[in-house]
């Protein structure tokens, strides 16, 4: 570690000011701060120090990300060799099969480490071009802007591969981060500015210009040829017979996005998050309550003709990105509410809209997405009106 500090000591004159390289500092900066810690002190006040930096922060979430990751590997790999022996078909026409053919792992859905490597042949190619294409963006606007690249984007990269299909093509993979690193959060002014999460943002975009490769039957399991519906789908429809289990939902043995299947997945990450003070329990808290609250008045009123108002509150935890939303997406510290009480109205809706868009709208059965994205836009306004509250009962409390 010692030869590699040296390595960039001495490098690091090309990329100061009036070096050769100086335009490419905020890629100089980003190495050297992501492998050390910074050495440059504060210049103004106030000087208040804290471990958790903004450095610290990101890869905590990516800690608790780990599990959903390992899921996304497992479960994807799982559907696939499931799809295949369904279909009794040897392998896919997919170049992911055909390594594992190669590898001599075979097709066995009971094979775990055959499962994992199947998996993480889909997952990781979205995950490097995610990186590849994202991180030329950050790299862009930190050397235009002449500010360091902040970590912010290690979340991102991870949280947008998660929530897609395992046979998204890649090219929509590079259209869909770059829409929601420039549009989401650098026309905004990066990272800290941006009112809306960039990964959702991105899954938005790509869901309403390529519904057919975000969405529907053929998407979720990667076998060619074969139409599998989701849990939520399945619900939403009165002429099809729910085939999952409620614990094959809570551990993620369904098909869906490639790491949104497993609460129990996103339960540890919860734990970690709340732990460590970087996920704001009152949110997922929230959430929780305004999906039962509106759950179960919709159960109450019921419906002959549409199957998702009679869905009890427990599935709706379980199928679909509610649990990922509410423990990764809505507990953005940057696009969810500050204030403490703001953080309970901002969940509540979020769990009443989720439930509204996927019960009075069977067509879209997932409404989680849209749930955050439209908090997002009205999280500045919450905040305002109880920090303005505040302010009145302050004055109230000094006036003579």
């Amino acid at each position: 570690m010692k030869l590699l500090r040296n390595l960039l000591d001495k490098q690091e004159k090309h990329f100061l000011k009036g070096g050769k390289l100086e335009k490419f500092f905020p890629l100089y900066e980003a190495v050297d701060t992501f492998l050390y810690t910074p050495a440059s002190p504060t210049k103004a006040a106030s000087h208040v120090r804290d471990v958790m930096d903004l450095k610290r922060m990101m890869m905590t979430v990516v800690i608790a990300l780990l599990p959903a990751v390992l899921m996304a590997f497992y479960n994807t790999g799982l559907q696939a060799n499931l799809g295949l022996q369904k279909m009794g078909a040897a392998s896919s026409a997919h170049w992911q099969a055909q390594v594992i053919e190669w590898l001599g792992v075979g097709f066995d859905p009971s094979n775990i480490l055959g499962n994992m490597l199947f998996g993480a042949l889909y997952f990781l190619p979205v995950y490097l071009v995610t990186i590849a294409v994202g991180g030329f963006w950050e790299v862009i606007f930190a050397v235009v802007r002449k500010h360091e690249i902040n970590e912010g984007f290690l979340v991102t990269s991870l949280l947008f591969p998660l929530i897609l299909p395992p046979n998204i093509p890649y090219w929509q993979v590079a259209l869909g981060i770059s829409f929601g690193v420039v549009i989401g959060k650098e026309v905004f002014g990066g990272v800290g500015m941006n009112i809306l999460n960039p990964a959702l943002t991105a899954r938005a975009f790509l869901f309403f210009a390529y519904p057919a490769e975000i969405s529907g039957d053929k998407v979720w399991v990667a076998v060619d040829g074969l139409s599998q519906a989701t849990a939520l789908a399945q619900f939403a429809d009165s002429t099809m017979e729910v085939t999952y289990s409620w614990m094959d939902a809570f551990l993620g043995f369904i098909p869906g996005s490639m790491g949104e299947t497993s609460a129990l997945a996103c339960l540890i990450g919860a734990i970690i998050l709340i732990a460590t003070k970087v996920g704001s329990w009152k949110i997922m808290l929230s959430v929780i309550v305004g999906t039962t609250v509106t759950t179960l008045l919709l159960n109450l009123v019921g419906s002959a003709t549409n199957p998702m108002f009679n869905m009890p509150v427990y599935w709706h935890f379980v199928i679909g990105g509610f649990a990922f939303g509410t423990v990764f997406m809505a507990t953005d510290p940057v696009s969810a509410t500050m204030t403490e009480k703001g953080k309970y109205v901002y969940g509540f809706f979020i769990g009443f809209l989720t439930v509204l868009v996927r019960v009075i709208n069977p067509a879209f059965p997932e409404g989680m997405m849209l749930a955050i994205l439209f908090m997002n836009v009205f999280a500045p306004i919450i905040d305002r009106y109880y920090i303005n509250q505040n302010i009145k009962r302050r004055l109230a409390r000094n006036v003579i």
